[in-house]
């Protein structure tokens, strides 16, 4: 008989947590428990040296071993590899925060294993076993805050920069050409469109940070500028005419990535500028 853990789909565990309910060991990214028949599946994103990936209801996951080629017949490989006809219980956490694991439901193997090229954790390029994992029945796949999503991918980043052109060069000569996918629960305001055009107007068709022209024409045939708020909406800012400017792509990304305050104090001059003459 399959374990029922009593947790729902999203529920963020710790790892001492994981381990009460599953009996299993506190380390390791495969944890088999014979006690309880399961074996605890954890994809880590904030380590990164495999490559799991989500594309679209079915999870990739890399299998065991951190240096050279890795084995099928290796640990909880062999598990893995076995578990439709041993029936032992998997579940599936993943992890973008460091000691946080989000239960993402009991998962099974639905295909043959299969084997791509990744790098090691000397950075040398071998084969590793990817397990193709689909969520049981009446589980859908999961989605993470917007939120999670980008920090998973500016951690990646950061990896990435700490990385030799030759070794970034090796890792894209074994990189998975078509990208993963995954569900992100994004929040969005519903903002009024009179503040937006009333700003555009406004502007007559200039950055209001820069002093130029918008950098080209729309299919309208109107200047394309952005609107932006100076405090953000996100932040508490009003949805307000006293709150908006029109901004160029280039300078509204510069505000959204460096947000510096000469920058937001130049806007509210301009700003009370256009107010005021108008």
């Amino acid at each position: 008989m399959t374990l029922n853990p009593s947790i729902n789909q999203g529920d963020i565990l710790l790892n001492k947590d994981i381990c009460k309910i599953f009996k299993c060991a506190p380390q390791g990214g495969m944890r088999k428990s014979n006690t309880t028949n399961t074996l605890v599946i954890i994809s880590d994103h904030t380590k990164s040296l495999y490559e799991d990936r989500w594309k679209g209801n079915i999870f990739h996951y890399t299998g065991m071993g951190q240096i050279g080629d890795q084995s099928l017949t290796f640990a909880q490989n062999k598990t893995l590899s076995k578990s439709n006809k041993t029936k032992i219980g998997i579940f599936l956490f993943e992890v973008f925060e460091k000691g946080k694991y989000i239960y993402q439901g009991p998962v099974k193997l639905i295909g043959k294993p299969y084997t791509e090229k990744q790098l090691d954790k000397n950075k040398n390029s071998r084969n590793v076993w990817i397990f193709p994992l689909s969520l049981n029945d009446g589980f859908s796949a999961p989605a993470i805050p917007e939120e999670v999503f980008i920090n998973k991918n500016k951690e990646r980043e950061k990896k990435s920069k700490k990385l030799s052109n030759k070794d970034l060069i090796k890792k894209l000569e074994n990189a998975q050409k078509k990208p993963g996918k995954r569900n992100v629960l994004s929040k969005q305001y519903e903002r009024n469109q009179d503040v937006v055009e009333l700003v555009k107007r406004k502007a007559k068709g200039i950055c209001q940070l820069c002093g130029k022209k918008a950098p080209f024409l729309d299919k309208n045939n109107e200047p394309f500028l952005e609107v932006h708020h100076i405090k953000w909406l996100s932040k508490g800012g009003e949805d307000s005419i006293k709150n908006a400017v029109a901004l160029c792509p280039n300078f509204h990304r510069k505000m959204h990535i460096l947000n510096l305050d000469s920058d937001r104090k130049l806007l509210k001059k301009n700003l009370l500028c256009i107010t005021s003459n108008r």
